[in-house]
């Protein structure tokens, strides 16, 4: 591990920075919040600015931290302290993987006392995320899970029949229940989790699954303020990759360019990126949060496609974009690749960047809200008038950095505070400043006035 280069990177989903152990409750909070989410570092000795201060005594600070880590944090967590040097300076480094949880700080109890780590941020895990935290001990998925009050004859056979008809496969029951679309329940088989999302009747579905069907709206503008159209899908997630497809088309425009006697049509959206994403949508969606539906909008300059839920445990957008693959939901993944519907997983990130240099459009962005991932795509340069929205982004950003770059058109300028607000994401002031500074550094942002009046603008 490359240290001197770590304590320069900003804090975020795997990485903290503490000055001292003069507050161990934040720092217990961080471990507990790493621990159950996706694993990560605190490092001791550097402050808010990014100076190295260095811990005193740091054999007998780290004895401390090992002391009160074993007497605070339910079950034991095993973390790795190491005593490390930058700039002639001691620091503390805390290295926690991601472990199979919930862990939870004594004081608070079970409840109250468990967190998960969003952004750079800690937050007490809601009841959704504590139960996908007790899955996650026996390895079964939400969508595998017997659906106890629907057995085959809440299902479309019909519909069945019909969609793998289309792919030249017949189905019967013991091809359901391969598939995880049945599952056994005390002495019968009943429909699964996955199985009803997937192709329960439409009352069915309504009954258990409200949240999977797929809102699109159109919307005037860059704001969500007026419509201009609306449509809920009708089918199931299957038949919703169609549906929302079309939605998209009749709302997105088209431009042409001519060169020399050839005329090219150029969609304001890549159809293989909107597939894509789409499909990720809705296959990695966290279904057990029931009052959230996958979400499509289109903005006059953008389109952001919405999936419930945060990155499966253990798993990181850096790692997405590395071609590594985690499943949160197993049946309805199976059967989207028995269908021909999604490729081999963990190809996705490498197929929408090989779509968006092939056709000259933006790279979309992922950002993890506190209950969903927003993955942002720009329309196309030429289709939004011929003059990109924002500088290419160097893939040395952090995706909370291109968040805070995208907010800007060319030629507006916005007070850090005016920022804070319009931010998807909740970061601490510092952690703004911090980036705004970086992104200067790189000559992407500059800095315009001075005193509490400053605003930034893009260079």
């Amino acid at each position: 591990m490359d240290i001197e280069r770590l304590v320069q990177q900003p804090e975020g989903k795997t990485l903290e920075f503490k000055r001292d152990l003069s507050s161990l409750s934040p720092i217990l909070k961080t471990l507990v919040a790493f621990a159950n989410t996706a694993g990560g570092t605190v490092i001791v000795g550097r402050d808010d600015e990014g100076k190295i201060v260095g811990v005193e005594e740091v054999f007998e600070a780290e004895e401390r931290l090992a002391s009160v880590i074993a007497d605070s944090i339910v079950p034991l967590l095993r973390v790795d302290i190491e005593v490390v040097s930058v700039k002639e300076k001691a620091l503390l480094l805390i290295k926690v993987p991601h472990w199979l949880g919930p862990f939870y700080l004594k004081a608070k109890g079970p409840t109250e006392g468990v967190f998960i780590r969003l952004g750079s941020t800690n937050r007490i895990a809601h009841k959704e995320f504590l139960e996908e935290l007790q899955r996650s001990k026996t390895q079964v998925a939400f969508d595998q899970l017997p659906c106890p009050e629907v057995d085959i004859s809440g299902l479309d056979t019909e519909k069945i029949t019909q969609i793998f008809a289309k792919i030249g496969k017949k189905i019967d029951k013991n091809k359901l229940v391969g598939l995880g679309i049945l599952v056994p329940y005390q002495s019968t088989y009943v429909c699964s989790n996955g199985g009803v999302i997937l192709f329960g009747k439409e009352s069915v579905r309504e009954r258990f699954f409200p949240n999977s069907i797929v809102r699109c709206a159109r919307f005037l503008g860059v704001e969500k303020t007026e419509f201009l159209d609306q449509h809920d899908t009708r089918g199931s997630i299957v038949e919703a990759v169609k549906e929302v497809v079309a939605f998209i088309k009749r709302n997105t425009r088209m431009a042409s360019k001519i060169e020399t006697i050839q005329r090219e049509d150029i969609p304001e959206y890549s159809s293989v990126v909107v597939r894509e994403v789409l499909t990720n949508a809705l296959v990695h969606a966290d279904y057990a949060i029931k009052d959230m539906q996958p979400r499509v909008m289109i903005f006059s300059d953008r389109m952001e496609i919405e999936s419930p839920g945060m990155f499966p445990l253990g798993y990181t957008l850096e790692e997405f974009m590395a071609g590594m693959s985690r499943v949160r939901n197993k049946v309805i993944s199976r059967v989207f690749r028995e269908l021909h519907m999604m490729e081999a997983w963990g190809t996705g990130y490498k197929r929408i960047s090989a779509a968006c240099n092939q056709g000259r459009y933006p790279m979309p962005t992922w950002t993890e809200l506190s209950s969903a991932i927003k993955v942002s795509l720009p329309s196309h340069f030429e289709v939004s008038g011929g003059m990109e929205r924002s500088p290419v982004i160097k893939s040395t950003l952090t995706s909370r950095q291109e968040e805070i770059v995208a907010l800007f058109n060319e030629g507006e300028s916005m007070t850090t505070k005016e920022m804070f607000v319009r931010l998807e994401k909740n970061i601490s002031e510092r952690t703004l400043r911090a980036d705004l500074a970086e992104l200067k550094a790189k000559g992407i942002m500059k800095m315009v006035g001075s005193g509490p009046n400053t605003e930034w603008r893009l260079a």
